[in-house]
Parts: C-alpha cells; sequence; structure tokens
C-alpha cells in the first residue's frame, strides 16, 4: 500500500501571510497532492500497471468518524481543481467554485470535500502522458485501456488510504455522474447519497458519433503520430477542433444565439455583405481563384468564441487523454451486463437525487429520467428534478440558484 501520508486535513494553504483573492464563502488558496499506489492495478481490459498516480485536491476536515466526506466526481475535460484558486494571481478557480465552499451548496465547513483527476487523465494522474517505466518514454497509446469502472476502482482505493470510512454523497456532472452511478453500484454500503447531473446510463448512437468526430479530428492531424509525440507537442490543431465540435453539445441554440447571435468581429462583415476586394474572384478551370484571406477570415463572434475554446483547451489537455477518456464514456453501459438497468441497480444502497436539464440535448432530460425511474422500479430510494434551464449540457457548471438549493437540501 501507499506510503501513509496524513491527508486527512485541508489542503486549504494557512490564511497567515497569504494574500487572498477569494471572495467570501471561497476555499481560499489550495495545492494539490498525489497519491501513490504501488500496488499493481488490474484494467477492466485485463492489462495491468505495477502502480498507479491520483492527483487530487480536498478541501474542508474529515471528522473523526471518517464518513462526511463528500466526493466529486469529474467531466471529461475536468480535473482534480474544482475549488479555490492555486496562486493569488489565478485569473480563474476551480471548476466547481460556484457549488464547493464555506456556506456553498457543498459546505466545506461542514463536508470534507474531495476531487482526483482520473486514471486516463492528463492533470497529474497516471495516463497516456505519463513515463512508462519500461521504456522511460510517455506510454502514448501503449497505456492501458481505460472504463469508468476502472476511474472509481482507483478512487475507492485512494479514499480508503485517506480514511474515508465512508462517503456522505457522491456528486457528478455528465461522466461525473457515469462515475457516481459506478460507484453505487459497485460498493452500496459505502455511499449514502448520490448526486447525478445532465448524465445517461449509457450514450446515444448521435452522442458517440460526436465522440468519434473528435478522435478522427485528432489522429488525423499528421502530428499525433500514432500517439507516439513529444511532450509538448503532438496533434493541436486536432486536439482544438476535436474541442470546438465538442464544445456545441455543451451549449444550447438559445444560449448561443442570445450570447452571440449573428454580431460579427468586423464591420466589414456585418450584414454578410462583402467589400470589393472580397468580390475580385475569377474562375479558371473549375477552379475558384484570387480568394482574398479576408473572405475567409470574415468572423462571426462566434467563431471566435469557438477558436478561443479550442486554443486554450490545446494547452491544458493531452490529445491521447480525449481519446482515452471519449472512449470510456462511449463504452459506458449500465444495462450491458444485466440486461436492464433495474437489474444493474439491484445492488444500490444509495439514496439517489437525479437532475437533467430541459435545453441538454447530448444527454436529454429522458435520459436523466430513466435512471430515476429504473431505480425506483428496482425499490430504490431515488427522486428526479428537471430543472428548466436553456444553458444546454453545461448547465450543471453554471450559476443556478435553484440547483443549488436542491444538492443542499439533498446533502443535508
Amino acid at each position: 500500500m501507499p506510503a501513509a501520508e496524513d491527508h486527512s486535513a485541508a489542503t486549504v494553504a494557512p490564511a497567515t501571510g497569504v494574500s487572498s483573492p477569494s471572495a467570501p464563502g471561497d476555499v481560499g488558496l489550495v495545492v494539490p497532492r498525489d497519491f501513490v499506489s504501488a500496488e499493481p492495478f488490474t484494467f477492466d481490459s485485463g492489462q495491468t500497471l505495477p502502480g498507479f498516480t491520483l492527483r487530487y485536491e480536498t478541501y474542508g476536515r474529515l471528522n473523526a468518524a471518517g464518513d462526511n466526506a463528500v466526493l466529486i466526481c469529474h467531466a471529461l475535460s475536468g480535473d482534480h481543481h474544482c475549488a479555490g484558486r492555486h496562486a493569488a494571481t489565478d485569473r480563474k478557480p476551480g471548476w466547481w467554485n460556484n457549488l464547493v465552499g464555506p456556506g456553498k451548496a457543498v459546505d466545506t465547513d461542514k463536508y470534507f470535500v474531495l476531487c482526483a483527476n482520473v486514471p486516463g487523465g492528463c492533470q497529474g494522474s497516471s495516463g497516456p502522458a505519463s513515463v512508462n517505466p519500461a521504456t522511460g518514454r510517455p506510454f502514448g497509446m501503449t497505456f492501458p485501456f481505460v472504463t469508468i469502472r476502472d476511474m472509481v476502482r482507483a478512487q475507492k482505493i485512494w479514499l480508503d488510504a485517506l480514511g474515508v470510512k465512508k462517503l456522505h454523497a457522491a456528486i457528478g456532472g455528465s461522466m461525473g455522474g457515469m462515475q457516481a452511478l459506478q460507484l453505487g453500484i459497485e460498493w452500496p454500503g459505502f455511499c449514502r447519497r448520490l448526486i447525478v447531473l445532465a448524465a445517461t446510463a449509457r450514450e446515444s448512437a448521435q452522442a458517440i458519433a460526436f465522440n468519434e468526430v473528435g478522435r478522427q479530428a485528432v489522429m488525423q492531424d499528421p502530428e499525433w503520430r500514432g500517439g507516439d509525440y513529444p511532450p509538448g507537442g503532438g496533434p493541436r490543431v486536432g486536439l482544438a477542433i476535436a474541442r470546438m465540435m465538442a464544445h456545441i453539445t455543451y451549449l444550447s441554440d438559445a444560449a448561443m444565439d442570445r450570447k452571440f447571435g449573428r454580431k460579427t468581429t468586423s464591420p466589414k462583415a456585418n450584414g454578410g455583405a462583402l467589400t470589393e476586394e472580397h468580390s475580385q474572384l475569377s474562375m479558371e478551370g473549375g477552379a475558384v481563384t484570387g480568394l482574398a484571406p479576408a473572405a475567409i477570415e470574415m468572423k462571426f463572434e462566434v467563431e471566435s468564441y469557438l477558436r478561443h475554446q479550442g486554443e486554450s483547451f490545446i494547452n491544458r489537455f493531452d490529445a491521447n487523454s480525449y481519446l482515452y477518456i471519449t472512449r470510456a464514456i462511449d463504452h459506458f453501459d449500465l444495462m450491458a451486463a444485466s440486461g436492464s438497468l433495474e437489474a444493474a441497480f439491484a445492488p444500490m444502497a444509495s439514496e439517489t437525487l437525479v437532475v437533467g436539464f430541459t435545453s441538454d440535448w447530448l444527454f436529454p432530460p429522458a435520459q436523466n429520467r430513466a435512471i430515476a425511474l429504473a431505480l425506483l422500479r428496482a425499490g430504490k430510494r431515488a427522486s428526479y428534478a428537471e430543472l428548466a434551464m436553456d444553458l444546454g449540457h453545461d448547465s450543471f457548471l453554471l450559476e443556478s440558484q435553484e440547483l443549488y438549493g436542491l444538492v443542499r437540501g439533498f446533502l443535508g
């Protein structure tokens, strides 16, 4: 087992001498830690690692009974940094800072809150970018195939090592919701409550198709090189395109139209009119010639927004991790082994809250509702809430007093 380091205290930096940018209710400056297991880990695929690392953060304190812990499970592009800031100069806090903190819906004055980067990730946990000790080079595509079940099995080893005897709750949106459900099935007595947001028991063909387009954008980039690219290199163009396409599925038409409409970044392009420079095109041999770059670069604001999303993503995410994690999401299927959702939920002992969002067309309300109904048919304690928000799949990440109230009430 890993070294017995004391992880039960919060990873919040001491207040003394720290100039924190945090508003009241924020956890302040936080320090990520690494959990290193030296025990062999066998994946669902049968492949084995001699050990693994999970990078994580905690907020609050574990009580003497070891049962006030709340596990935050992150989505595809998330990581362990869900609240606070790493430095006073950080432009943004953790990705769920609006939900986690003193007095917030997930109250760190009450709960010991934990979040870890999943295996297969690229923010410090073992993944394709990690060095293979057998070769001294990054694993690349030789890293074991990862499933959602592998993710929660690794997290259970980590939680046991931290002294967590029982989870008060596990909370996750999208892929995080998949992890929460899998956790409840694998260890029925370990988690009192589950909160599953904007998730699904198995993806639709359309969702798988979107993921495949993103993977092909990565793999068709010449710089991918079969997954064997140097640190800092790789298929940056392909990964940016994959992120741009995926990000569209996280939004809604109403939200995009409200934010961007047909506004442009150049006055010349307003109304769709082309300048004289743009129109000086001719046809030679069936091909357009004389196409001025300005004609192609006429930008709508939504285009600039998507390009920004792509550019920022490639600076923090590994392309091979993108391939691995999207495949893990695609292969998640609670009905496959047992034949029905009711049978899959038979071991479940956790009380579960499932929340769908009306404008989510990636994992639409019907798929979330199906989870709650199957739990009820299986005789489990479950409830379903559907929030009328027009922000799309990402609604669970954004400001919502109604969502905060649901989470706070269910945890309490």
